[in-house]
């Protein structure tokens, strides 16, 4: 379900305090028996400032970015873990997962690893295996990470049927050379650059955990 805009009612502030401003320097000057010439020019500075007040309102709307949409995802939260994990292992997805889920705008994420799912947590979706697509593929070939800012955009989004179906964005992020860190975000252009460089450095500590078994 999308969020109403939380700047809606700040952006309308200036257009209905021009607009009460004008109706009651029109009431003023109706009620008014004899008007002199101070009070004229006071009405016209007045209905300037009224009409100024108003045109801002009206650019503010046209202009002023809202944020973007979230929506609750389709699906049963949950954690789910490969049953060959060591303990140590499990340990450390769970603390990196809960990192991830906890900081950024992630609620959904999956951990590929040597061609298996190792860990699915948060909103999980219907399908349980990965089958990596071209842009899996791609990233694991480049080690470099992808940010699919609005998934809904991207004709590649079938091969994501292993997160909630109405995920807005993505993030695949490389683990090393032989795995992937799949999140997914309930509102799109949602992950800022900050976040990027953090979920690559938990990426590296769980390449490094994986490395060391």
């Amino acid at each position: 379900m999308a969020q109403s805009d939380p700047n809606g009612i700040l952006r309308l502030l200036p257009f209905f305090a021009g607009g009460i401003g004008g109706v009651l320097l029109l009431i003023n000057r109706f009620t008014t028996l004899q008007l002199t010439e101070s009070q004229a020019r006071s009405d016209v500075v007045g209905v300037i400032l009224s009409g100024v007040l108003i045109l801002i309102g009206l650019i503010w709307q046209q202009v002023q970015p809202r944020s973007p949409d979230a929506v609750t995802l389709i699906g049963e939260e949950g954690l789910e873990f490969s049953t060959d994990l060591t303990d140590e292992v499990k340990k450390e997805l769970a603390w990196a997962s809960h990192l991830v889920l906890t900081n950024t705008v992630t609620k959904s994420l999956v951990v590929y690893y040597q061609g298996k799912v190792v860990l699915r947590r948060g909103i999980l979706g219907k399908n349980r295996q990965v089958t990596p697509g071209k842009i899996l593929e791609r990233v694991l070939a480049t080690q470099k990470p992808v940010y699919l800012v609005n998934l809904s955009l991207y004709p590649g989004r079938v091969e994501f049927d292993y997160l909630p179906e109405n995920t807005q964005g993505v993030i695949c992020q490389p683990m090393g050379k032989e795995g992937v860190m799949i999140l997914g975000a309930n509102v799109p252009r949602s992950y800022t650059k900050q976040d990027e460089n953090w979920i690559e450095g938990i990426a590296e500590k769980l390449a490094d955990s994986f490395d060391n078994v």
